[in-house]
């Protein structure tokens, strides 16, 4: 698993909040840092995909584990 820069706890809250979350965390990292967003949202899984593609952000990294859906992102 990649070891990430900053992690995001988004677990009970669904779409868009962790996106939202997320889209914060990022604005506040410099370029190359990485994200670790959890969430326990089903449908995070397609949402962070299309987010990443949206804003140019590379999705590194995708699983699940349980109830948890884990997404890790490299700040472009």
């Amino acid at each position: 698993m990649s070891t990430s820069t900053k992690e995001l706890d988004t677990r009970g809250l669904n779409c868009p909040l962790p996106i939202l979350k997320a889209k914060k965390a990022l604005a506040e990292m410099a370029s190359g840092e990485l994200l670790r967003v959890v969430s326990t949202d089903p449908g995070s899984m397609r949402d962070f995909q299309a987010f990443a593609r949206q804003t140019g952000n590379e999705l590194v990294e995708q699983s699940s584990a349980g109830a948890d859906f884990v997404h890790v992102l490299r700040r472009r």
